[in-house]
């Protein structure tokens, strides 16, 4: 049953990251710079 926790864990930690990608992503470069990101800095972000 661990293994499929595991995987299950996994699962969303990725459905996660693509939500914080695809919401960042949306985002003007103003709103983004107001947050102190940059566009090429979202993948890394929504890793963390």
């Amino acid at each position: 049953m661990s293994a499929a926790r595991s995987v299950l864990s996994r699962v969303r930690a990725y459905l996660r990251y693509r939500d914080t990608v695809s919401q960042l992503s949306r985002l003007s470069d103003r709103d983004l710079a107001d947050l102190g990101i940059n566009r090429s800095e979202i993948h890394g972000i929504a890793r963390v």
